[in-house]
């Protein structure tokens, strides 16, 4: 069944399984209420996901909404070997759709009923959007859980080259602040990483984040573009991307 949402057309389906294996180190199963992101990020590697797909749209146009999500991870909690669980590998979980069909949430409320069973299951949420504050009441409960934002750049206009439909950088810093202040253990994913200066970066993580990782621009190829047009070139080398890593573990000692 297919909907016309404000920013994507939406389709809502049945899926046959839930907690996905991952070949990622560090995590065993990604968890994707959804498939497809509204936020459409011009780099996103996710976007491989539309050629198993038979939609007209482009990625970011069509989000799939998987109505029985919560049912599907009640009953395979009792059948999967214990593991990570990253929500979510394909999507950001609380993208807008997300209000109106709170998937997400009733996931955490899963693991939250079956609490014997899940902290045996470790939970990563990695997003963008603060309406994950929405859910800090269940997830002070959660007994093994951890909130991630996606923070590639320090510069608001960085943000808005690649980022356009995704919130603002202080909106995420604010909503890592509050979860951080509610005792849930934080993360800053630095990834891809974007035109920055490094150092302003670290320092508007270093209050809110436990953690930081870093990783490169994976597919340079789908945002060559917007860096030629933009004068940006000298940050799209690998050696940029060494010193954004050294410096953030120089000054924080993160990963």
């Amino acid at each position: 069944m297919d909907k016309r949402g404000d920013r994507a057309k939406l389709y809502e389906v049945r899926a046959k399984s839930i907690l996905t294996p991952s070949r990622i180190p560090g995590i065993t199963y990604s968890l994707n209420p959804y498939v497809g992101c509204a936020f459409a990020c011009r780099y996103c590697y996710a976007s491989f996901m539309i050629r198993f797909k038979n939609y007209k749209e482009t990625w970011g146009n069509f989000v799939e909404i998987k109505l029985n999500a919560p049912q599907l991870l009640e009953k395979e909690l009792g059948k999967k070997r214990p593991g990570t669980i990253e929500m979510s590998l394909v999507c950001d979980p609380y993208q807008p759709i997300e209000k109106r069909y709170g998937l997400t949430r009733a996931c955490l409320e899963v693991l939250l009923r079956f609490s014997t069973v899940s902290q045996y299951f470790p939970l990563s949420i990695l997003t963008k959007s603060p309406l994950v504050l929405r859910d800090i009441g269940l997830l002070k409960r959660l007994p093994n859980v951890e909130v991630g934002f996606s923070i590639g750049t320090h510069d608001e206009t960085i943000r808005r080259l690649f980022e356009p439909k995704a919130p603002s950088l202080q909106a995420r810093l604010q909503a890592l602040e509050k979860l951080k202040e509610a005792g849930i253990r934080t993360y800053a994913l630095v990834a891809p990483v974007l035109p920055m200066d490094p150092e302003r970066l670290a320092s508007m993580l270093k209050d809110v984040a436990d953690r930081v990782y870093v990783d490169c621009l994976n597919y340079p190829w789908k945002v060559k573009n917007i860096y030629m047009r933009n004068h940006l070139e000298s940050f799209l080398t690998e050696e940029f991307c060494r010193h954004v890593k050294q410096v953030l573990t120089r000054y924080h000692k993160w990963i």
